[in-house]
């Protein structure tokens, strides 16, 4: 089962909870412990007290649930729909009215009770890619109100400086507001007149896997966006569907496997991924490719949990801890149909054997010099 934590944060107002609790969970930003920046970011904003406030990826809710205290409107923004989901069960568990949108763009939220928000507030995650920071805070800027504020909190290692010069270019009154440390608080205005600029542009990459060409359009900040990874290929050229196959793509990024089966037979594929970002993507790969699918934005098999396949196809995200590998694979053991064949790549100096066999029966392993894939079969009834 996934491991949980859960955080207190002592309260400011009569009119919240004494105390604060947050369940996070592997998979989210800093399960372990309250986000030094988040803190600040949301110790910044309460003493501004805004009538409305987007905070945008907003991890297990702590700025926006607090917040909700003493605003009258708070959306939060992920793109992660299992962050998403620990969101709203936190805003529930702390009593809050706080709105949760699982999004691929902050851009996708208005506020419903004015022009636009009064004020946005983002803590980018270390690991965000600068362009990718800089939509997420141009997209912000849109969705306030002339004159509302952003509030960004970042340190030098995190992008300060370079998120200040966005800002700087595309904003107005830029300033620091607060400072601790090497962690500062920006705020800036949105202009009168403002159109968003890009910072990211799609790409379309067109491998050809076992003679088969596929077009696949990618983002900054998704796995392997510049060309289709050795993994997935290699995933690829060993797994085999059959016409009338019900097929998942689980943890489909930009689509790769999920165009592919829909490209090589005649079957029903459905594509889910966590991130809305790569789930965006995996639709217009489809698009791209000229082939149907149904994609779905989901916590591992939680979107497609009413369903059952014939085949899984998975590269999962190892990187993101064995509490979300331990759901995945329990997640697919409950979707894959009796006689079934879930084939999974991994590196091959890893080993998911002991989570591969919650799914099924080892049935087929193959290797490259640097890949696995294992092919694993349900047996019994389901």
């Amino acid at each position: 089962m996934t491991r949980h934590e859960e955080l207190t944060l002592g309260s400011r107002t009569e009119d919240g909870p004494e105390e604060y609790r947050f369940r996070t969970a592997d998979g989210l930003h800093s399960p372990e412990e309250f986000r030094d920046a988040e803190l600040f970011l949301l110790e910044t904003v309460w003493d501004q007290a805004p009538k409305s406030a987007l905070v945008v990826q907003a991890n297990y809710g702590v700025v926006g649930t607090v917040l909700d205290a003493i605003t009258a409107e708070v959306v939060m923004t992920e793109t992660s729909a299992r962050a998403a989901r620990i969101c709203r069960a936190n805003v529930d568990r702390n009593g809050a009215d706080a709105r949760v949108e699982l999004v691929a763009s902050p851009d996708e939220v208005s506020a419903e009770q004015s022009d636009g928000f009064a004020a946005a507030c983002y803590a980018p995650a270390a690991y965000t890619p600068i362009p990718v920071g800089k939509e997420c805070i141009a997209a912000a800027l849109s969705t306030l109100e002339p004159g509302g504020r952003l509030y960004l909190a970042a340190r030098t290692e995190t992008g300060l400086n370079r998120y200040e010069d966005c800002l700087d270019s595309i904003a107005v009154g830029v300033e620091t507001v607060q400072k601790h440390g090497n962690e500062r608080v920006l705020a800036a205005e949105r202009p009168a007149e403002f159109e968003p600029p890009t910072y990211v542009t799609p790409r379309t990459i067109e491998p050809t896997v076992d003679g088969v060409p596929l077009s696949l359009v990618t983002l900054p900040g998704l796995f392997s966006p510049t060309e289709l990874d050795h993994g997935t290929r290699l995933l690829l050229e060993c797994a085999t569907v059959e016409d009338g196959d019900h097929v998942l793509d689980l943890a489909c990024g930009y689509g790769a496997a999920g165009v592919y089966a829909a490209s090589v037979a005649d079957v029903d594929v459905v594509l889910t991924d966590d991130d809305a970002r790569a789930t965006l993507c995996a639709r217009r790969s489809l698009d791209a490719s000229g082939v149907e699918s149904t994609v779905v934005t989901g916590d591992g098999t939680r979107g497609v949990a009413d369903r059952q396949f014939d085949r899984i196809l998975c590269n999962p995200p190892t990187h993101a801890g064995d509490g979300v590998l331990t759901d995945l694979f329990s997640g697919a053991a409950e979707v894959l149909a009796a006689g079934g064949r879930m084939s999974v790549v991994h590196h091959g100096a890893l080993d998911l054997d002991h989570l591969l066999e919650r799914v099924g029966s080892i049935r087929d392993r193959e290797r490259s010099e640097e890949h696995t894939v294992v092919t694993v079969e349900a047996t019994g009834s389901r």
